[in-house]
């Protein structure tokens, strides 16, 4: 049972997380009890604690749909110009919490169940992380009033910062939804409802083992089934050419099914819509197949076409895998472009005589972001409905096309942008294959005229690529049909124009924009940090919470010695709860006076954990606490985490490091997890490879916590740096000129392998099987990677980012500048909100305009 909350607990309360009135104590108790009665069909006696989590997420729910509906009333009575954000995932974590923020009920729940006898923080374990994404593109939950276990207490008190330290390694939310719903957007994300998510990762003997996610196996209180809405989406087929058009026929047609969840703004009673769509058979089960015997095969025709939104991102190495993959980002954006289209149908008043039938409005009604290459597959088919199926010209049509379209890159590697083989469009999806080639040879027509005798670049800017296996380019498909382009860090915006799609910003620069990332404050501040929003919202007032340039404040009190101290504890005390989940969960006792230097990046070469690795491996002089997933195909980086916990297996049980030093891994990172993990670090590892990384977020999260970085200049670290002062980070490495140079140069890794004697003995012994006696040469390939085939240029780096962890120990021993240097990153982290990214898209991709006002309270 929760304890009873202090005197100064329940005084912070007051402003963040709002006040419990009694007559909202009383009613959601009310509610709590109707729903474990009434909906469950439960009573005290029996119910379990899962059933106690359903009830109140039911009773939360109650206050979201009177505003859910009158928001989507709202919208249909103004007719606003809408926006549809398209993704393959959607890295939403928990609800409950983050809905209980948004709506101002946190504090009056906790209260409800505190006198009902019940855990709050146990009933909110009980929600599983929805397994809609597994980083990137696809946010967490801590009170400030939980029991602290007392083991530690004399520890913290302590504070011997002299102590060694921890590292944290890990992958990555749906900060946009929260955004575009807090400044009152008429905005929907679309995507597919995944049954299985993508894993649930399991450490065997030091080894990923991948588990199915089945996290709806339980329900999800948060959705609602729309089969009113449901959709034919159609695969394979013929094409016949008549003189009134095109048609697709003999095809294999699947229903998509649509679920809705609300997604509520930050107390403005706007509440959007998330739409995610599930696969369906499009017939009921074979009762003739089944009693003739053909039993196993009536189950596994349904279960083909279902297979669809069955799990994130399946193993593409094989043909099958790519033939479903393709099928996944051809089902999301046909069910949503139907649904699309079938709301600008209806007029402005709702008439069912009155349809828009003027698709040239279609643009000043319907803006479509692309979330990078994966719904490319929009262009094609929104060309095909509307020549097709509307019978438009191509000319209007491809005008209607690009003014609605506009497409957000996320990478910097070419080997990492789609292509997909033309061979499998053509069996799969032969109409859309047609239109390709119709856009690719207009496309190529203007490229020649602008730039006569230029066949090289002809051959480089086209959708198709000749050489040998014919692949189309969906990066190209998607410029070619967008009026915007944008990268989502200035660095990378500028890479992308100078490299990757230079030819294509040489021909239509008014096509590329920036725009850096951001993260949403409600849930990575006040939700997952309660206690350090109150010691700000305490100093500056709360409204920095909806504006968070209101942080650069803070400076002014950089010299207060009340805030410096309720900075350190506060990040004192996330570490400690941090260190208790870790011997709770993970059965490592770890020393909360310890640096806490986390690394939580998804496993990729370019990320560099390896160069984490051998720093770990060079000083035993901190503890070390990791995290990581790999990709079900993504052998190297399988490779990589079975190095940490080699590496975690040595130097925890070596009895000369003692507690000096702890190398952790923490399996199945979650959002969940993070919202642990990232309020107690104290530094931030941003490693990668200058000019690889397109921005990152989770640098941004750690900033907002309280965590100082040590970096290259790569992503948003540059501008992170610029906002919080270079001098309050920790920057290292080669810049991107430097990389460009050594590259051209010739990058020859046995150079550094002879010349740093430190180096030279970290790689020794991983290849020597000082951390796998048992088996010597299991890290041979990472060793022989290494040392002739880096292309991201790990001891390049070494030595300086040695020198810097140096800078970082010296600077620890410092609490007072330490602090300082904290309170300077979060005064700077303003510009990185995903208020302030959202705004600009509004602004100058999609033509609307943001608001602070607040809709109408519902009636009931």
């Amino acid at each position: 049972m929760s304890k009873p909350l202090s005197d100064h607990d329940r005084k912070k309360q007051i402003s963040v997380r709002g006040l419990a009135g009694v007559e909202n104590v009383t009613e959601l108790k009310q509610s709590f009890n109707r729903h474990l009665h009434f909906t469950l069909v439960k009573d005290r006696n029996v119910a379990t604690k899962r059933d106690y989590y359903f009830a109140l997420a039911n009773t939360v729910r109650e206050h979201l749909i009177g505003r859910w509906i009158r928001t989507q009333q709202y919208y249909y009575e103004k007719d606003p110009k809408r926006v549809y954000y398209i993704s393959l995932e959607f890295y939403m974590g928990r609800t409950l919490q983050n809905t209980m923020v948004n709506l101002a009920l946190e504090n009056a729940c906790d209260e409800a169940m505190y006198q009902l006898g019940l855990d709050m923080e146990e009933l909110e374990d009980m929600e599983e992380d929805a397994g809609l994404g597994n980083g990137g593109l696809g946010r967490l939950a801590g009170k400030n009033h939980r029991t602290i276990h007392k083991s530690y207490i004399q520890s913290v008190e302590t504070n011997d910062r002299n102590s060694p330290f921890l590292f944290v390694f890990s992958p990555f939310p749906a900060c946009f939804l929260d955004s575009m719903a807090s400044l009152g957007l008429a905005a929907y994300g679309y995507g597919i409802r995944y049954e299985f998510g993508i894993f649930n990762q399991k450490i065997v003997n030091g080894w990923q083992v991948e588990e199915a996610d089945d996290w709806l196996r339980f329900g999800n209180p948060w959705e609602k089934a729309r089969p009113e809405y449901m959709r034919p989406v159609h695969f394979y087929g013929r094409t016949e050419h008549h003189p009134d058009g095109v048609k697709w026929v003999d095809t294999q047609v699947v229903l998509a099914l649509p679920y809705d969840t609300p997604v509520p703004g930050y107390r403005n009673n706007v509440v959007n819509t998330m739409r995610l769509w599930s696969a369906k058979a499009p017939c009921e089960f074979n009762l003739k197949d089944f009693n003739v015997g053909g039993y196993i095969q009536a189950v596994l025709d349904r279960n083909l076409a279902e297979n669809i939104s069955r799990v994130l991102y399946p193993n593409d190495n094989f043909f099958e895998g790519k033939e479903l993959r393709l099928k996944q980002e051809y089902f999301v954006v046909s069910a949503t472009l139907q649904d699309i289209i079938r709301r600008f149908k209806v007029s402005k008043f709702g008439s069912r005589e009155i349809a828009r039938t003027d698709f040239s409005k279609l643009p000043d009604k319907v803006a479509i972001q692309l979330n990078d290459t994966h719904p490319a597959m929009a262009i094609p088919e929104l060309m095909r409905v509307l020549v097709d199926e509307e019978k438009l010209s191509w000319e209007k049509a491809w005008d209607v096309c690009v003014r609605t379209c506009a497409y957000t890159n996320h990478t910097v590697l070419p080997e990492a942008l789609e292509r997909w083989p033309v061979d499998l469009f053509a069996h799969l999806l032969p109409r859309h294959l047609e239109i390709v080639y119709e856009i690719n040879r207009r496309h190529l027509e203007n490229v020649a005229a602008k730039f006569p005798g230029d066949s090289d670049r002809l051959r480089r800017m086209s959708l198709i690529e000749e050489s040998g296996q014919k692949r189309i380019n969906m990066a190209h498909l998607c410029i070619v049909g967008s009026h915007a382009v944008n990268g989502v860090a200035q660095i990378h915006s500028d890479i992308l124009k100078a490299t990757i799609f230079k030819d294509f910003y040489e021909m239509e620069p008014h096509k590329f924009q920036n725009k850096t990332n951001g993260i949403t404050p409600r849930r990575w501040l006040v939700m997952c940090n309660p206690g350090l929003a109150e010691v700000i919202a305490e100093r500056i007032g709360e409204d920095f919470i909806r504006d968070l340039d209101q942080l650069q404040t803070l400076r002014n009190y950089l010299n207060d010695e009340g805030f410096i101290r309720d900075i350190a504890k506060v990040k004192q005390e996330n570490k400690l709860k941090f260190a208790v989940h870790l011997e709770e969960h993970y059965k490592v006792k770890i020393n909360p006076n310890s640096m806490f230097d986390i690394q939580v990046k998804r496993i990729h070469e370019y990320k560099r954990q390896l160069l984490n690795c051998l720093h770990i491996i060079t000083y035993y002089n901190r503890d070390s606490v990791s995290s990581f997933e790999a990709a079900p195909g993504y052998h190297t980086a399988k490779m990589i985490i079975r190095l940490i916990t080699a590496i975690g297996e040595v130097i925890n049980n070596d009895p000369v490091v003692g507690d000096r030093l702890k190398v952790i891994f923490l399996e199945n990172y979650r959002v969940t997890l993070a919202e642990r993990a990232i309020p107690a670090a104290d530094l931030s590892e941003q490693i990668s490879t200058a000019g690889t990384e397109a921005s990152g977020t989770g640098n941004m999260k750690f900033m907002l916590n309280g965590a100082l970085t040590i970096g290259t200049m790569d992503g948003a670290n540059v501008e992170m740096a610029e906002e919080a002062g270079e001098d309050n980070f920790f920057i290292f490495g080669m810049r991107v000129d430097d990389v460009d140079a050594l590259e051209k140069k010739g990058y020859h890794a046995q150079e550094y392998y002879n010349r740093l004697p430190e180096l030279k003995q970290a790689i020794d012994q991983i290849a020597g099987g000082f951390f796998s006696p048992k088996q010597p040469e299991l890290f041979k390939e990472i060793v022989n990677m290494l040392m002739h085939h880096d292309r991201f240029k790990v001891f390049a780096d070494y030595e300086d980012y040695i020198k810097c962890q140096e800078k970082v120990n010296e600077l620890y021993k410092n609490p007072k500048e330490w602090t300082k240097m904290v309170i300077n990153n979060i005064a700077g982290c303003g510009k990185f909100s995903s208020d302030r990214t959202i705004t600009q898209y509004a602004r100058e991709i999609w033509g609307v305009e943001p608001t602070l006002e607040k809709l109408p309270a519902p009636d009931v």
